[in-house]
């Protein structure tokens, strides 16, 4: 495959990325392209590691056992039956050539080159790291589901092994190192993943003889001086006030300037004992918008509200990995990377690629946010569904409720209201089963950011 054109002189359309906006993109072409009787004129194809698309703001359910990882993942080859999805990850553009480079990420396949006539790039974003020592070698995010699964059996390892130590002076060093949890990032990632799995050892503590839930240390640490900044001070103070009443450490101003595999260092001088550290500080645009030498905002690629990307002719961007324009506002400012942009962008980039394929017209990108939800465990939440802010149990309802909606596919939906009405009628399980190496747990390997070069760090 390394013509812009098919064997059979089809037009092909080559996608990079599966998560919410190159996915929706697609579901949305494939139904556009045959609404237009066009599917035999244009070849649909998606290159992408996976064969699932991932629905990323459940993964703290999975992380604490309340869903199970498949139940978040939507099959591509039956979600998208008129697409060829092309297994690996795009490491490199060539815009002249009209090639999109694919390494498949096993020893044993080749990397190839792919030839395209249209091309949307949507890969996605990667946890930032920042330039800190230690944190590539001993971080974990949890923006994969291999990260969500290690973490979970990570932490009962931990409590499992300080449950057996004795009480000498340094069985109860490695105790407090043990049972020592710190999290980096104030944000949806960190805040919605300490609230969660706090709650989720209260719920299992009779797996234990001697550890209590009380014994395990919570630091959620954020630069800023607010948590969950997105949802605004009044929201921000309650998920504050949620996490403190359950012992929760919340350090604002502070972050971490150095880590080891036993302890953390932290802007104020102090060392935290820990052998834990989970790292939610934001996210950074794919390493691959970096290879097209265009301009970039944050690492984002700059688009127009077309989502075209200036200056290369065909292709567009969406999602995380582009900067688009926000006209909701009149500041200039451009999109955050949250889900409801990215699927809310696929919508459009299928209309305007159909319409530079010569059916309909292209649009310009404008969405008013609708509101977000952060899910804190337990019956606590916060919300504000069209700027009505919810707490506790309405916040809930509007939190499961949203995640309900927005995940394709009503196999999936099923499996997901089953999940939750089993775990509220029977006990959790608390068995250690994923058997994901820390190695490959780590977030350059998970996140396969070294593919690049590099890590996110901007």
């Amino acid at each position: 495959m390394d013509t812009a054109s098919s064997a059979d002189g089809r037009t092909r359309v080559v996608v990079v990325g599966a998560g919410f906006a190159g996915f929706t993109a697609l579901r949305r072409l494939e139904r556009l392209l045959a609404r237009h009787s066009a599917h035999g004129d244009v070849e649909l194809v998606l290159v992408t590691p996976q064969d699932f698309m991932l629905y990323t703001p459940l993964l703290p359910e999975v992380a604490t056992g309340v869903l199970q990882p498949r139940h978040v993942a939507v099959s591509l080859r039956r979600a998208l039956p008129r697409t060829t999805v092309v297994p690996g990850w795009a490491t490199s553009v060539d815009v002249g050539a009209r090639t999109v480079t694919v390494d498949p990420g096993d020893a044993d396949g080749q990397v190839t080159r792919l030839g395209f006539e249209k091309l949307v790039l949507a890969p996605g974003s990667v946890t930032r790291q920042f330039d800190i020592p230690g944190v590539a070698e001993v971080a974990h995010g949890v923006k994969t589901v291999n990260e969500a699964l290690f973490l979970r059996d990570h932490l009962l390892a931990q409590l499992d092994h300080a449950d057996a130590l004795p009480d000498t002076a340094d069985g109860r060093a490695e105790r407090e190192e043990r049972l020592t949890v710190v999290a980096v990032g104030a944000g949806y990632t960190s805040t919605e993943l300490v609230g969660q799995l706090q709650r989720w050892l209260h719920t299992i503590s009779a797996r234990w003889d001697r550890v209590r839930p009380t014994d395990v240390r919570w630091l959620l640490l954020d630069i800023s001086r607010t948590v969950l900044p997105e949802l605004g001070p009044r929201l921000g103070a309650a998920a504050t006030a949620v996490l403190r009443r359950r012992g929760v450490d919340v350090r604002l101003g502070t972050t971490v300037t150095a880590a080891t595999d036993r302890a953390v260092t932290l802007t104020d001088g102090t060392t935290v004992p820990t052998r834990t550290l989970i790292w939610g500080a934001g996210v950074v645009a794919s390493p691959l918008m970096a290879t097209l030498g265009t301009p970039t905002v944050r690492g984002r690629l700059v688009v127009d509200a077309a989502l075209r990307v200036s200056g290369l002719d065909g292709v567009w961007a969406a999602g995380d990995a582009a900067a688009v324009p926000d006209l909701t506002r009149p500041d200039g400012a451009v999109t955050p990377p949250t889900a409801q942009h990215a699927q809310r962008q696929g919508v459009v980039l299928a209309r305007n690629v159909v319409a530079a394929l010569g059916l309909g017209r292209a649009r310009r990108y404008a969405h008013h946010d609708l509101g977000l939800v952060a899910d804190l465990g337990g019956r606590d939440a916060v919300a504000n569904p069209v700027g009505i802010p919810l707490t506790g149990v309405p916040a809930k309802v509007v939190t499961r409720a949203y995640h309900l909606l927005s995940v394709p596919g009503a196999a999936n939906r099923v499996r997901l209201v089953t999940d939750w009405a089993l775990g509220a009628l029977l006990a959790p399980q608390t068995v250690r089963l994923s058997g994901v190496r820390a190695d490959d747990a780590l977030i350059p390997a998970a996140q396969r950011t070294a593919i690049y070069g590099g890590v996110g760090s901007s």
